[in-house]
């Protein structure tokens, strides 16, 4: 005899369903995935605009401080800069000269500290 449909047992029952439940939720995650990563695609298409857009300011910024930097490097844009600044050789007072020491060339110098608080390396 044919078992009636009220015995099945509960697996059965429910299987059908549970197999749509996660077909529904295999697709829903699959679609929101896509959604997910076309989103980023375009976020990181928009950073690289701008980045590429900051990129291209700063390069054309480099080349007018450059092309300044030149222009302040001529001899003529040197001597303008002196003479706005008042600056020009020094005057014959200003200089001191500074007489040469006499030293013995037959011996060197090895007992003489060379800087003050420093003793001079002895030679052995």
């Amino acid at each position: 005899m044919a078992k009636n449909r009220k015995y099945r047992s509960a697996a059965l029952r429910f299987g059908p369903a549970l197999k749509a439940v996660l077909l529904c939720l295999l697709l829903g995650g699959v679609g929101l995935g896509y959604v997910w990563q076309k989103n980023q695609i375009y976020e990181l298409g928009r950073q690289r605009m701008a980045r590429e857009t900051c990129l291209k300011r700063l390069l054309e910024q480099n080349q007018k401080l450059t092309e300044r930097l030149g222009k302040m490097r001529t001899p003529l844009a040197l001597g303008q800069r002196l003479k706005d600044l008042d600056l020009g050789p020094p005057l014959r007072s200003q200089i001191w000269r500074l007489p040469e020491p006499a030293r013995d060339s037959s011996r060197p110098d090895i007992g003489r500290p060379l800087v003050a608080g420093y003793p001079a390396a002895r030679a052995e």
